[in-house]
């Protein structure tokens, strides 16, 4: 009997030996896992999908470093792809780089721009853009790359690292309007792929003269009048085509170059000046050739009296309306009206075949 009690009191220590020893390494175990985590380990630990997911939509982060609204969530719930998409647009396009989100790092991929914007200075090409950018399913690089005629030793790899992500859906897009008038522009971009599709805003070749005269000037007030530079001899009214505002007027001299290597299919020629008076119905032959879904429509626009062109209006969350920089819209200075006539004359027949050769008469005789 005494051995049996003994036995017991023997088995009872033992156990709360064991029972001590147990929470012991539980509590050595706890403290090594708060260590860890303490010092940033636990966030690299891989995590169930499930509660990526819930962590996710619990903390969606916008670009005004708002979290997402309970509308905002509901939109991810029912199409996480299209959330993310527009979140990623919103991202891509916006001028102001935020350190709240790393979605545009993590989502999509780097690839060729799909379609390029590739002339004409000042046709309208920033308007063009700009507008576009308001489509959830199009991303562009917002300065202008100016690979294929200035950076194109640096390679393709190069470029394409310049690239928005993309989801799939979406476009890349990207705009140098000095491609059009570049000689080896078109086979460089032929030989990043023949199915780039080419957008080209083309603008009365006078009045895109007098505004790239008008940019340059801003910048280097000391240059020579208008008409000193236009005419190689005043008297004869003999135009100087070598001076570049001249030069790029002549579109269809630039764009044979361009057809010995695409279709004229793979081209759509926006026309400048209905992108002011019409945006949205310009805007809409523009999503159709993309084949995008008609998002951009009139309800975006306003027109600006004061700058003379439209406007995309507030959109919601900001405080004001987007309109383009003071540099966009700025007055011309006077050009003796004979000095237009001659250089009106001068291009009727240049005209007159770009008509022919896109088919499309853009009015501007």
């Amino acid at each position: 009997m005494g051995c049996s009690k003994w036995r017991a009191a023997f088995n009872f220590g033992h156990l709360k030996v064991q029972s001590k020893l147990s929470v012991f390494f539980t509590m050595i175990i706890l403290f090594t896992y708060l260590f860890y985590c303490l010092n940033g380990y636990c966030d690299s630990l891989p995590r169930p999908v499930y509660d990526q997911q819930t962590n996710f939509q619990n903390k969606i982060i916008l670009n005004d470093g708002q979290e997402a609204s309970a509308k905002q969530l509901g939109a991810y719930n029912a199409s996480p792809v299209s959330f993310v998409r527009e979140q990623l647009s919103d991202l891509g396009n916006s001028d102001v780089q935020s350190n709240n989100i790393s979605i545009a790092n993590t989502f999509g991929s780097k690839k060729f721009p799909q379609a390029i914007i590739i002339g004409v200075k000042k046709g309208g090409t920033r308007a063009l853009l700009e507008f576009l950018r308001i489509h959830p399913d199009v991303r562009a690089v917002g300065a202008e790359p100016h690979f294929f005629d200035r950076f194109y030793d640096k390679g393709l790899e190069w470029y394409r690292n310049l690239m928005p992500r993309t989801l799939e859906g979406q476009i890349t897009m990207e705009k140098t309007p000095s491609y059009f008038i570049t000689k080896e522009a078109p086979r460089r971009v032929f030989s990043m792929s023949r199915h780039t599709k080419l957008i080209v805003v083309v603008r009365d070749p006078v009045t895109r003269a007098v505004s790239d005269y008008t940019q340059t000037l801003t910048k280097s007030p000391g240059l020579p009048s208008f008409q000193n530079l236009a005419f190689r001899n005043a008297t004869t009214g003999l135009i100087d085509t070598s001076w570049s505002a001249v030069r790029i007027g002549i579109y269809a001299k630039h764009l044979e170059n361009w057809l010995r290597f695409f279709p004229l299919s793979r081209f759509l020629f926006v026309s400048g000046e209905r992108l002011v008076t019409d945006p949205a119905g310009e805007m809409g032959r523009v999503q159709d050739f993309l084949g995008l879904k008609r998002v951009v429509t009139d309800k975006h626009f306003y027109f600006n009296q004061t700058k003379g062109f439209p406007c995309l209006k507030k959109p919601e969350g900001s405080s004001r309306p987007r309109c383009l920089g003071k540099s966009k819209g700025r007055p011309h200075p006077q050009i003796p009206s004979e000095v237009l006539l001659r250089l009106r004359d001068f291009y009727r027949p240049f005209n007159l075949k770009f008509y022919q050769m896109t088919g499309h008469n853009f009015g501007w005789d």
